[in-house]
């Protein structure tokens, strides 16, 4: 499946963070910034995620929530979360359904490092797929896609 720009965001429930149960529905009304990362305590992953925590206050004052997805279980992500101070939540999809729905699952079923905007009706309005992943989107872009979302 290809998601694009301007197609509703598919939507899930995973368990995440804090023991909690996270639905997109449930941020309906603000703009997400929903990130697929490859793995947890990974040298790329790791700064992608601490960029994006270091600025959170750049996304907070757009109004967007981020939500960082991986298939690592959720002890994983307790414990990475932790370690780095991580002020958003780590979602669980070790089976990989939501990272399938989204398209970002490449060849021999590795995840590909993906961002999306999704406004808040639930469109995508932001979509980015990484061919290696060895690189992030940064904030600013990011920030800037959620505030053309508006």
């Amino acid at each position: 499946m290809s998601l694009s720009v301007g197609d509703v965001a598919p939507e899930f429930t995973l368990q995440g963070t804090g023991e909690k149960s996270y639905s997109l529905s449930s941020f309906r009304g603000q703009p997400v910034v929903l990130v697929f990362y490859p793995g947890d305590d990974t040298p790329v992953c790791t700064k992608q995620l601490n960029s994006y925590n270091n600025e959170l206050s750049a996304f907070e004052s757009v109004g967007a929530q981020v939500l960082a997805i991986s298939a690592q279980d959720l002890a994983s992500h307790e414990q990475f979360a932790s370690k780095h101070g991580f002020q958003f939540p780590l979602l669980s999809d070790t089976d990989k359904t939501v990272a399938g729905l989204y398209g970002t699952v490449g060849p021999l079923g590795f995840p590909r490092r993906s961002v999306f905007v999704i406004d808040g009706q639930g469109v995508v309005r932001y979509a980015h797929r990484a061919i290696a992943g060895l690189t992030f989107r940064p904030v600013e872009e990011l920030v800037a896609a959620v505030e053309a979302a508006r």
